[in-house]
């Protein structure tokens, strides 16, 4: 049996483990789209963006993943989260409508599903509480 230590404490495992790879991930895909690898810039003009879009995706990837790690500020966080999911969730969709090959869809997929799990098992202190 958990007690409710123990729950409490494998919860913060997981988001941090979560949150850890997640924000890797956004801060490697970030520099890639700043400094517009060959690579990236062909993926974007694929499914059809124009490449300035990289610099403000890139940017706002890194403005995100600060949000998320630094202590308080829990509104900003949950815009951050915002953000990132509308990014992935619109990346994920653009790869399936160019009909993209599953592993060029994957990385998106991956960090769609590594948002969801960090927002979800975000520990109390990081939740926005309503006060009826």
């Amino acid at each position: 049996m958990n007690t409710p230590q123990q729950s409490q404490k494998r919860t913060k495992i997981i988001y941090w483990v979560f949150t850890l790879w997640m924000a890797l991930g956004m801060v490697s895909t970030a520099i890639v789209q700043l400094i517009k690898s060959k690579d990236e810039l062909l993926n974007f003009t694929n499914l059809g963006y124009p490449s300035y879009l990289m610099t403000i995706i890139g940017i706002w990837k890194i403005l995100g993943v600060i949000a998320i790690l630094i202590p308080k500020r829990l509104l900003l966080k949950e815009w951050a989260y915002a953000g990132f999911f509308f990014v992935m969730s619109g990346a994920v969709v653009s790869h399936l409508i160019v009909g993209d090959t599953a592993g060029r869809t994957f990385p998106a997929v991956l960090l769609l599903a590594l948002v969801i799990i960090s927002w979800y098992f975000r520990p109390a202190d990081r939740k926005i509480t309503i006060i009826d």
